[in-house]
């Protein structure tokens, strides 16, 4: 069986166009990479965890806030490597400078001997869904389309 993550799609209205919040992975292998690699705040489940807690977990590990009220359960997508995201949409607000996210270890450069940290996500950002097309993983527009259906 595959990896499996869970993760949050936080939306808004503003000025009557919908919105979503997406993540930038942090780390020396995304500094560079922009379009198709940002995503929803998401991350794998630990042990037999409920996924629902799984995406509640990562989101507050990589926003530092915990959206709250009636989740909508969304289609789960396979990601190009088999993974499989499970995913929910909440309406909420969150500013983006005022995220805190966590960090990992990461030997840099590579045999090096070098241990440097790094934060999980390096920017959070509302898109409007035109652009969120472009920038979100490519897989992941499922969740957008799905959302457009009924917010």
């Amino acid at each position: 069986m595959g990896k499996i993550s869970a993760g949050i799609l936080l939306y808004k209205k503003k000025l009557d166009q919908l919105q979503v919040l997406l993540v930038h992975p942090g780390g020396p292998f995304f500094k560079n990479k922009d379009a198709g690699w940002w995503t929803i705040p998401k991350g794998e489940s630990e042990n037999d965890e409920e996924l629902l807690k799984t995406a509640l977990r990562e989101f507050q590990e990589e926003t530092g806030y915990v959206p709250s009220g009636n989740f909508r359960p969304l289609n789960p997508i396979i990601q190009k490597g088999g993974k499989t995201v499970y995913g929910w949409a909440i309406a909420g607000e969150l500013e983006v400078a005022n995220i805190v996210c966590n960090t990992f270890d990461l030997e840099w450069p590579p045999k090096s001997g070098k241990i440097q940290q790094f934060p999980e996500i390096d920017q959070a950002r509302w898109f409007d869904l035109a652009e969120a097309r472009l920038k979100i993983n490519e897989r992941q527009i499922a969740f957008l389309d799905e959302l457009m259906t009924w917010a």
